[in-house]
């Protein structure tokens, strides 16, 4: 699997995009909120530019792309006017993958300016906004030209599926019937993307500059534990009925792996202090739940519909598709995605059921330290 290639959002605005079906995404920026808040108050004390960078990694499209930035700017601009000093310009950077749909992102420019000037008690800064398509896995800036990076529902996914795991028959993620060596093989995988991300992030960033990083992890320190495999092991459970009724060949879904990956909080502590470059501010977990319309008042998400709240297995199935279609349809073709999320819907309605579902996120507030070891 190329990932660059084929990891992407489910694009545009239809039933099953990623900007229709991504509200779980969305509780996770807002419950984090205060952590980038302290960040970004801590960033303008101690240096305050002519124009912020604000980097947006993974920013996929629709409308969670601009919450950050929204928020970002509202902090800024009452810090200055608690200042007494001039707006600031804004250079935001908009990151995905090559195929991530950033026309629905830039066609969205305009009326995310006009909502955020409405908003504003006086006039702003001028706000620049970029489309950057490339692996974070990698550099994307000019050395030390960064103020702020932030990254939300993005680093769990690893620049490649990792080598050696033919052995892990019939899973097509980490499960408690993987063999040792995958389970490694997935760790090591992460070791490395994470490092190197630190890394690159460290040289774009000047110093004294800050990063707030969320992804999904787990709380447990065993790497096949459930509550960070489950949702795969019942997509797993999808693609094996239907290769026991002939649907797919079993060769097929022993071929498949996800490159995604779910660390502990030890585990994204440790590849910090190992880089070395980061001074860590804040490292916090928290959980929400499989379907996000549990506890959430339907009138403040515009895009909510009946049958979500009706049907959590739906829900959670279209959050899924919206973001693993695009790897399925690359391995398994078109043909069976209907059938496939179908099936999964069915799964995770009985296992919803009967069990309390979560998705455990591990937050981390950085600091871009002032001298760097050499690399």
């Amino acid at each position: 699997m190329d990932v660059t290639h084929v990891l992407q959002m489910n694009g545009g605005i239809g039933e099953s995009s990623y900007a229709n079906n991504s509200l779980v995404q969305q509780k996770i920026i807002s419950l984090t909120k205060h952590i980038r808040e302290e960040a970004i108050t801590s960033l303008c004390n101690n240096m305050l530019p002519r124009c912020l960078s604000i980097a947006e990694l993974g920013c996929a499209s629709g409308p969670n792309a601009f919450i950050v930035v929204s928020e970002i700017i509202n902090i800024v601009e009452k810090l200055c006017r608690e200042m007494n000093h001039k707006s600031l310009e804004y250079n935001v950077l908009m990151n995905d993958l090559p195929g991530n749909d950033f026309n629905n992102i830039f066609k969205s420019i305009r009326s995310f300016k006009e909502k955020l000037s409405n908003e504003m008690e006086s006039q702003i800064g001028p706000c620049y906004f970029y489309g950057v398509p490339a692996s974070f896995y990698g550099r994307i800036f000019p050395n030390q030209t960064l103020h702020f990076v932030h990254s939300s529902s993005s680093l769990h996914w690893l620049s490649k599926v990792p080598e050696g795991v033919e052995n892990n028959k019939g899973n097509i993620y980490m499960s408690n019937t993987s063999p040792l060596n995958v389970l490694k093989a997935y760790y090591e995988q992460f070791q490395k993307d994470f490092s190197l991300f630190l890394k690159c992030r460290a040289e774009e960033l000047v110093e004294g500059g800050f990063m707030v990083l969320t992804l999904v992890g787990r709380r447990s320190e065993h790497r096949s534990s459930k509550e960070c495999c489950y949702f795969w092991e019942l997509m797993a459970k999808a693609l094996n009925d239907m290769v026991l009724e002939g649907i797919i060949k079993e060769e097929e879904i022993d071929t498949f792996n996800i490159p995604y990956y779910n660390p502990s909080p030890s585990e994204v502590n440790l590849e910090v202090l190992n880089e070395g470059s980061f001074t860590i501010n804040r490292l916090e977990v928290f959980e929400v739940n499989w379907n996000a319309y549990d506890n959430w008042n339907a009138l403040e998400y515009e895009s909510a519909k009946s049958e979500s709240f009706n049907d959590s297995g739906y829900n959670v199935a279209q959050c899924m598709r919206a973001i693993a279609e695009p790897m399925l349809v690359n391995h398994f073709g078109k043909a069976i995605i209907e059938e496939v999320f179908s099936r999964y819907q069915a799964i995770l309605n009985d296992c919803m059921s009967k069990e309390e579902t979560k998705f455990i996120n591990v937050t981390i507030s950085l600091t871009r330290k002032s001298s760097l070891r050499c690399c």
